[in-house]
């Protein structure tokens, strides 16, 4: 197992197909950066729930796990369940996002998700980032569709259970949903966690990336 060390970051892109996707994939990977990086830039777009309460949630959500982080979310009014459908407009979203900003990170859902908003998304990005290290995020929930991730973020106990707070705290509306609670969330990351030698982990799926060992 190779540990690696992204350095600086300044700004990140986070993407997500529904609101919470974004906090369930990579809660703890979020508070994690924001606090290593002092005025990180997050810049987040999601497709559905713009104009309704799920909207308002995302942007109290996104503020608690980006501790004093420069916060940009976009929310689209996307029907949920639908992406395929609206393939243009997604396409062309993306691209007026992508314009605005230059990250040293890009978060999305990762390719092998069952949900075809997610997968559209996760399938869309990499056209528009092309030159960025794109890492897909995993989404809890009851389709049998968990990936085999080949990288992994390390958590301490703490950290695990300050984001499943947080996810409970934030998204009241899916507190309904049998597999939204603590023991689900805690869970998967810490499988993910004896997969990686630790407690507990957030995982993500790289497809491709270029590594530089100098003088090229």
């Amino acid at each position: 197992m190779i540990r690696l060390n992204v350095g600086a970051v300044a700004e990140i892109a986070v993407l997500g197909a529904h609101c919470d996707d974004i906090a369930i994939g990579m809660g703890a990977t979020l508070l994690t950066l924001a606090r290593a990086h002092p005025g990180l830039r997050v810049r987040a777009l999601v497709l559905s729930g713009g104009g309704t309460a799920r909207a308002d949630e995302e942007t109290l959500a996104l503020d608690a796990f980006c501790p004093g982080a420069d916060v940009d979310l976009t929310v689209l009014d996307l029907p949920d369940g639908r992406a395929p459908a609206h393939w243009d407009r997604i396409k062309n979203e993306l691209n007026t996002f992508r314009a605005r900003i230059d990250p040293d990170l890009v978060f999305a859902p990762q390719r092998g998700d069952a949900h075809q908003d997610h997968r559209l998304l996760a399938e869309l990005v990499p056209t528009e980032f092309r030159d960025h290290l794109v890492l897909g995020y995993e989404i809890l929930k009851w389709e049998s569709d968990t990936p085999a991730p080949n990288f992994y973020h390390r958590l301490t106990a703490e950290l695990t259970e300050e984001k499943s707070r947080l996810l409970l705290k934030h998204y009241p509306s899916q507190s309904h949903r049998d597999w939204f609670d603590e023991q689900a969330f805690t869970g998967l990351t810490r499988l993910r966690g004896v997969q990686c030698h630790t407690a507990h982990a957030e995982a993500f799926v790289l497809d491709k990336a270029v590594i530089d060992f100098g003088g090229s």
